[in-house]
């Protein structure tokens, strides 16, 4: 039997033009551009534009094997998006639409760097950033297969959120609340690569892609959306529900009722299974 050897791309450009084609697939980004030039003055061309499944802007950045630029390269172009960001929403409202345009999250713009490896170095910088900063390792088996490997993904300094101070309210709506902290601590204990991202009706809790989603509670109960196959687990009336093709908050087709910490306890194993999807 022939061993298939990894090999790099011929060219960078193989490696951008076969992302860019499965983009929403292989990270959760919708495409928008390709060399998407940022005019005379800032003189430079972005690889790949995208938006994520959060609303976040996205910037890929490719290179075909290891080159210590890659990271200044797509943090050089991240200073350029925040300075422009109405072109960016004409952007996604010329590719995607009004609606989509409007709800552009600029508290988590991300960026992407594809390559054939990466120094420690590379892997120090990010964790020093402060924007979210992920960065893969790519490798093509034989004339057919195409493989991304995660060396790094770190949410920026800027992700950090400090607890305030919340409102008491009833004793229903302290549970709820108190749930949903039991929640989101068992949603990020899963590994040290997860990302949490806020908006406006949800929070995902993401690898490369978003894993989980928890929508704030809404009466006596917490609603978690999974990418977790309903098709592959057991579906559990009141508990457990398959909403593909249904209109919901955050991104998934798997469903958890949450009310109790039973519940929560019983949601572990579809939470473990989604987070090994991501």
């Amino acid at each position: 039997m022939t061993e298939v050897v990894p090999r790099l791309a011929e060219v960078e450009a193989d490696v951008q033009d076969l992302v860019e084609g499965h983009m929403q697939t292989m990270f959760g980004v919708r495409f928008l551009a390709s060399e998407y030039s940022t005019g005379p003055v800032h003189a430079g061309r972005i690889d790949s534009l995208g938006i994520d499944e959060n609303g976040a802007p996205v910037i890929v950045e490719y290179k075909r094997g290891i080159d210590a630029g890659v990271i200044n390269q797509g943090l050089f172009y991240m200073a350029w998006l925040l300075d422009h960001r109405d072109t960016f929403r004409h952007l996604v409202r010329d590719r995607l639409g009004a609606h989509v345009a409007a709800q552009v999250l600029w508290s988590a713009p991300r960026l992407i760097c594809v390559a054939g490896d990466f120094t420690r170095y590379d892997i120090h910088a990010v964790r020093e950033h402060r924007h979210a900063i992920d960065l893969v390792r790519y490798r093509y088996f034989g004339g057919e297969h195409f493989g991304l490997e995660t060396v790094a993904s770190f949410p920026g300094r800027a992700a950090a959120r400090k607890s305030g101070s919340r409102t008491r309210g009833t004793a229903k709506e302290e549970a709820m609340a108190e749930l949903a902290a039991a929640v989101d601590e068992v949603l990020l204990g899963f590994g040290d690569d997860l990302t949490k991202v806020s908006n406006q009706t949800y929070t995902a809790y993401r690898r490369m892609q978003n894993y989980a989603c928890l929508v704030p509670p809404k009466k006596a109960k917490l609603l978690v959306y999974l990418k977790a196959d309903p098709a592959a687990v057991d579906l559990v009336p009141g508990f457990a529900r398959d909403v593909t093709g249904l209109g919901h908050h955050g991104t998934g087709d798997l469903e958890l009722t949450l009310q109790t910490e039973r519940d929560l306890e019983r949601a572990a194993d579809y939470f473990r299974q989604s987070y090994t999807l991501a």
